[in-house]
């Protein structure tokens, strides 16, 4: 079976980042302070979680937490549960969660967790134990004023109401603004589910009037078939994009013709298995379709491809062969900056996921806000809110990249960085200190 690879860039994940900022730095009116800043997290912390197993056994399991920057609000960000997490992966997405907050405009800071463990191999009371392990240990490095974790990958909104729960517990209070990507029923938003995948799909149908698309006729490949990458095919297929392939961590499915989502998506939910199926209510039949792996879908012949899986999936070593004129970032980092830099000769347009998958966190900020108030919004309210947020950001980075001559990354980071800017100037920096003390 294929797996979704990692294939491991010459530099760690988070110098790859750093090297980002540099790079918009060079387009932006900033302080040298500010980009020195974001070079560096405010707070890292490691732990080891002791985990009783059912068989009696006893597993130690190693997780960590970064708070990256918290100029502009309380950081935020997901945890996730992967065997492949490392502190320089989490240091990195920390990093992206920052400017993708400065992106969208949202009052935060960047942070991220993560837990390495495979939790597919897990019961779910192992799984219960070892979340409420990890909450018990970084209890004192989160808050609802400090840092509010989130879901992400292999982690969803049960796993954070056993968080919140443990949180709550270890407060002797009810804290649901401590944690976002809840269930309804323990304070979680209408709207949260699927808000990456609808925050990158409000970027396309501007992207839709941009380039006179007619949907149709729009060939689109889907790698990851999670939670956001089946909310953006599903939104996709109902305006009559043609989604011809998807996949997931065993590998994908081919059809010129295209497939009918929400088939797929009910297969996979039901048996975890990605199967070529058209289903008409109960009744599913198969479909003659191709079979692909993850390396073969980034490679096929089309108009838009959406990598919704992890990151560096596009590297150096693989970008030559990509033939889609457009990328949508619905993953983070799953294009390296080596990469980059090649497609944008290639006149490749890349939607960057620090603005195509900001509908995640927009939309926790929404939740974190409704649990303070104690006030819940109807979700019809909660999409024209991230409908509004999503659609003026693109158009506003889009704006940038025409004036500066730009890639669509670049400026939305430079964006990022002139808010970001703004935060850091307003407690200070060596121009004003200099100036005053002469």
């Amino acid at each position: 079976m294929a797996s979704i690879k990692q294939p491991q860039p010459p530099d760690s994940i988070f110098a790859d980042a750093i090297k980002r900022l540099d790079n918009a730095a060079k387009h932006v009116d900033l302080d040298h302070e500010v980009v020195e800043r974001l070079k560096h997290p405010k707070a890292v912390i490691q732990v080891s979680i002791p985990v009783r197993m059912d068989d009696g056994s006893l597993k130690v399991f190693s997780g960590y937490r970064v708070r990256h920057d918290n100029s502009r609000g309380p950081t935020k960000g997901g945890i996730r549960y992967h065997p492949d997490v490392s502190l320089d992966e989490v240091k990195a997405l920390a990093l992206w969660m920052t400017c993708k907050c400065a992106v969208v405009g949202v009052p935060f800071g960047g942070a991220k967790g993560g837990i390495v463990v495979n939790p597919k191999e897990l019961s779910p009371m192992e799984l219960e134990r070892l979340s409420r392990g990890f909450i018990g240990l970084i209890a004192d490095f989160i808050g609802p004023d400090k840092d509010i974790p989130a879901p992400d990958v292999y982690t969803n909104a049960m796993i954070m109401g056993w968080m919140m729960n443990e949180y709550s517990k270890i407060r002797r209070e009810h804290c649901p603004a401590v944690i976002t990507g809840k269930p309804l029923s323990l304070g979680g938003s209408l709207g949260r589910e699927g808000a990456t995948g609808r925050g990158a799909y409000y970027c396309i149908k501007e992207l839709e009037k941009r380039r006179d698309w007619k949907p149709e006729q729009v060939r689109v490949a889907v790698q990851g078939f999670g939670n956001a990458g089946q909310s953006i095919a599903a939104l996709l297929h109902r305006d009559g994009y043609r989604i011809v392939a998807i996949s997931d961590s065993r590998g994908g499915v081919y059809r010129s013709d295209g497939f009918d989502v929400p088939s797929l998506i009910k297969i996979k939910n039901e048996t975890r298995y990605l199967k070529a199926v058209y289903c008409e209510c109960s009744v599913c039949e198969a479909v003659k379709a191709e079979i692909i792996t993850n390396e073969q879908l980034l490679e096929l012949d089309v108009d838009l491809l959406i990598p919704a899986a992890l990151e560096n999936q596009i590297t150096a070593q693989n970008v030559s062969q990509i033939k889609a004129r457009v990328i949508v970032e619905v993953a983070n980092g799953p294009v390296t900056s080596e990469a980059d830099a090649i497609l944008s000769q290639q006149e490749t347009l890349v939607v960057p996921d620090i603005l195509a998958n900001a509908g995640g966190v927009t939309v926790s900020y929404f939740e974190w806000v409704q649990n303070r108030q104690g006030y819940y919004w109807s979700v019809e309210k909660v999409h024209e809110r991230l409908h509004k947020i999503m659609s003026r950001e693109f158009n506003t980075i889009f704006k940038i990249m025409q004036q500066k001559q730009i890639d669509m990354r670049t400026a939305a980071y430079a964006h990022a960085m002139t808010r970001l800017g703004s935060a850091v100037a307003a407690h200070g920096t060596q121009s004003f200190f200099s100036n005053h003390n002469r």
